[in-house]
């Protein structure tokens, strides 16, 4: 045997090898066919198939995304706005995956299409904006319904965005701010209101606590005059008994009574007054004057007698 035949040979049993080997890493399945028809499913790692009889479909298991384009919706209120979104999806029978769709990929783009102008048309743009969990969900559970016989399952879908038409920006935008507005003067008319009520009760304490203090004040005032009157009226009393009883001991006469009386009158007569009124209990004291003042005349007439009769014994030519 030359050498061209063995090499022929050689390259005959690589090209065998090549054909009839096969490496399937650990994310991926195959689908082998023999002859045109489904013959196995093999997993991954190393597999042997019959060259040029035998042919395998690598399928990928990993999860993959779909990106929906962007596309026109009308809400149940007429307002036209632009969704789009994402679908994750993973394959988990190759064989359904392989032979029940042709192109999973437009597929499930349009199926996602179809199912957001359905779910959308049934609410309002509010809620349409407010309810993307809602939306995420139930497109989920229609996609993954309807994917199932084509071996794949849809893991999740998340809405990018629902854009409203410019117009209806604007006037959210407007609304949005009316309504902050209007909650900041609400917080401000309560904070005002509540500052007013607490400002109130405040002047309110203040002019209970200054009243309750003025009247206490003052009950403190009248009770130190009573105190002060009760204690002089007590003193007066004390000394009206005092002096009495030292009269009544010392037993004074008629003419003790008149002189001291006298006295009075010569303290009386010090003032102003120009008239004198003496009750008619003073007759007898009065009485005692009289004697009084005719003994004290008696005594003023000697002695001018004996004055008059010095002054001619010194002057006999008189």
């Amino acid at each position: 045997m030359d050498i061209i035949t063995l090499g022929i040979i050689l390259l005959v049993l690589l090209i065998i090898a090549i054909k009839g080997i096969k490496i399937l890493r650990p994310y991926e399945k195959g689908v082998v066919e023999r002859l045109g028809k489904y013959q196995r499913t093999v997993e991954s790692g190393l597999v042997v198939i019959i060259p040029f009889i035998e042919t395998i479909r690598k399928v990928d298991l990993r999860e993959q995304v779909v990106d929906v384009p962007p596309q026109e919706v009308i809400t149940k209120d007429n307002t036209v706005v632009v969704v789009d979104c994402v679908i994750f999806y993973e394959v988990v029978d190759p064989f359904n995956a392989v032979y029940n769709v042709v192109n999973f990929y437009q597929a499930i783009t349009k199926l996602a299409q179809t199912n957001l102008r359905n779910i959308i048309g049934d609410l309002e743009l509010d809620q349409t904006l407010t309810s993307r969990e809602m939306i995420n969900t139930q497109l989920r559970e229609v996609l993954d319904e309807a994917t199932d016989k084509w071996g794949t399952k849809v893991v999740r879908v998340e809405i990018q965005r629902i854009e409203p038409p410019k117009d209806i920006v604007e006037a959210m935008s407007k609304q949005m701010k009316a309504e902050r507005m209007k909650r900041a003067a609400i917080l401000e008319a309560e904070g005002y209101k509540q500052s007013e009520i607490k400002k109130a009760e405040g002047d309110k304490q203040a002019a209970i606590l200054e009243a309750e203090g003025k009247a206490e004040a003052i009950k403190k005032v009248a009770d130190a005059d009573k105190y002060q009157e009760i204690a002089i009226a007590e003193g007066e009393a004390k000394a009206i008994l005092n002096v009495y009883g030292a009269i009544h001991e010392g037993d004074p006469t008629n003419d003790l009574i008149a002189i001291k009386y006298l006295e009075s009158l010569q303290k009386i007569a010090d003032g102003q007054a120009t008239k004198l009124f003496l009750p008619v209990e003073a007759t007898g004291i009065l009485s005692s004057i009289a004697g009084i003042s005719e003994v004290l005349n008696d005594d003023n007439r000697s002695k001018k007698e004996k004055i008059e009769e010095n002054i001619s014994a010194q002057n006999p030519m008189r």
